[in-house]
């Protein structure tokens, strides 16, 4: 199993910088809302915005400049302590997903984000999307997440106020993993439970429209109505459309 999910990992890589490289072709702005190359899943730690890199390491936010992406240079560190897992560029903020919580910085300068603030919820692995002014958060309990199990959540952030985040609606999932929106539509990953749509016309109660049981889901990357879905069976793209249906493009199994 290790191996598959290794495997699957790697692909998704591949499918995150053949995306970048579509975006650095046709000059075009990430669905994140900012002036990022390429777009990556929720699960990602790595972001690029302008020439700066960051990654999130499990205690730090790093910053590279890759002006000379031949030999990117460390240009700042920022301890955040352990547990840190996911990072998402939107605008001109910097979320980074923790098992304890949701940093969120200010990167007017790439070079040099600032934390503005920490918004604090129960032990849990939390995966992280952006849109207007809501953040979509999956905590999931359970081995490896939370000590002692216990329930899992899809979390409304209202984050009118970046420095004061509120919670505004959280509602109980099956154990989710990515997540992904664009427009109307939130993607929610539970892995062998299958890929879920959400329609969050009204962005802060998020509506269950549609179960796909058939798709076991780790991560999504949902771009100009094609969808990237990424999970133990492999790595798929689908085409969506505001009837709720997907056609399958194309698809690279794990056997």
């Amino acid at each position: 199993m290790k191996i598959k999910h290794t495997f699957v990992y790697v692909i998704a890589v591949a499918a995150l910088l053949f995306l970048e490289q579509c975006s650095s072709e046709s000059t075009t702005i990430s669905p994140n809302g900012g002036a990022q190359i390429g777009t990556g899943g929720s699960l990602a730690r790595f972001a690029i915005s302008g020439n700066s890199l960051y990654i999130a390491t499990n205690q730090s936010l790093d910053v590279y400049d890759i002006t000379d992406p031949v030999a990117p240079a460390r240009t700042k560190k920022n301890m955040l302590g352990f547990g840190i897992e996911t990072i998402f560029p939107y605008q001109q903020n910097l979320f980074i997903g923790a098992n304890d919580g949701m940093y969120i910085f200010d990167n007017t300068k790439p070079d040099a984000p600032v934390l503005l603030t920490k918004y604090t919820h129960v032990m849990s692995c939390d995966p992280v999307v952006v849109q207007g002014k809501y953040a979509y958060v999956t905590l999931r309990g359970g081995s490896g997440c939370r000590l002692g199990g216990g329930r899992s959540f899809l979390d409304v952030v209202d984050l009118s106020d970046l420095r004061n985040p509120k919670l505004v609606n959280s509602q109980i999932l099956l154990a989710p993993f990515g997540i992904g929106v664009d427009g109307n539509k939130l993607f929610v990953c539970e892995g062998s439970g299958g890929l879920k749509l959400f329609d969050i016309s009204d962005p802060q109660k998020p509506m269950l429209k549609k179960t796909m049981a058939d798709i076991p889901a780790y991560d999504v990357i949902p771009n100009q109505k094609t969808l990237i879905v990424t999970g133990e069976k492999g790595i798929f793209q689908y085409r969506y459309d505001t009837a709720e249906t997907f056609d399958l493009l194309s698809k690279i199994a794990v056997e």
